[in-house]
């Protein structure tokens, strides 16, 4: 037995010699020549005549902007460790993670911008204080290079749950009105009355993580893992913080999906307790 148990832990072990030594560089002629990827996106585009060149173009442009810009202002935060420095970065990307979320929802004449960011920065500023500050124990709980990566993450997959389920909530809303206003009409509240259409949302706005915890590793290996991998860390050990990603980003896209939920159909009603129009295709 004892056997069978080194034999298993060699490979639990990182391999002599990995470690950072085992990280590549990516020079600019690299970058450069990776860009020939989307040159064939290009040639599709031109050949189909799908006139998407110039979104390639400009998408390409931003990409390198935007991340370049974003590593040399975490290079400053790294260097200068200031809970406020971080609290703010955080904040910044809460908000620009609500804006383009509630872009993605159709127009409702609902206000859902403060209610989405407020779910976005309670929702992600939970979950990433326990995961950095309880999982992975760092000192302090919001140092930087572990709180704003890992945020990030939380931000991005809370942001596609948010938008599904609020796209969801005033989708069913626009098509069940009438079995709504009914049941307020037998003297049901508006909670009672929406419901269903509450848990028809909410269940939209986990599917995905779900059905990316169903999958992974079958079917995908993720960022956090290949990265890891690819920096020369142990695949065991790129696993088990992969396992705490893919966790709390489920945690995260149940609960913003649930806070903002619960704050927009309060709008969604008003003093009369008389449901609001609702506008879009189907009202």
């Amino acid at each position: 037995m004892s056997e069978i148990v080194a034999f298993f832990a060699r490979f639990a072990s990182p391999a002599p010699g990995t470690g950072q030594t085992a990280y590549l560089s990516i020079d600019v002629w690299q970058l450069a020549l990776a860009a020939v990827f989307v040159l064939i996106a290009g040639i599709f585009s031109v050949v189909y005549h799908l006139r998407l060149e110039k979104d390639l173009a400009i998408g390409t442009v931003r990409a390198f902007a935007q991340l370049f810009a974003v590593g040399y202002i975490l290079n400053i935060v790294f260097h200068i460790p200031s809970i406020w420095l971080v609290m703010g970065m955080y904040t910044a990307t809460a908000w620009f993670a609500t804006s383009i979320a509630q872009r993605r929802v159709t127009k409702t004449g609902v206000n859902i911008l403060l209610p989405s960011f407020l779910a976005m920065l309670s929702s992600c500023f939970i979950v990433t204080s326990l995961v950095s500050g309880a999982v992975i124990q760092a000192h302090p709980w919001w140092a930087p290079q572990y709180f704003i990566p890992v945020g990030g993450m939380v931000a991005g997959n809370a942001m596609n749950a948010l938008s599904i389920a609020l796209e969801r909530f005033f989708s069913e809303l626009r098509l069940r009105r009438g079995e709504v206003e009914a049941l307020l009409c037998l003297g049901a509240t508006p909670r009672e009355a929406s419901e269903d259409v509450f848990r028809t949302a909410l269940r939209a706005g986990m599917l995905n993580p779900i059905n990316a915890m169903m999958g992974v590793g079958l079917v995908t290996l993720p960022g956090m893992m290949t990265g890891q991998i690819l920096a020369g860390v142990s695949p065991v050990q790129a696993i088990r913080y992969q396992l705490v990603i893919v966790l709390m980003m489920t945690s995260a896209s149940a609960l913003s999906s649930f806070v903002v939920l619960r704050l927009v159909r309060r709008r969604c009603f008003n003093s009369g307790q008389a449901m609001v129009r609702i506008a879009g295709p189907a009202s």
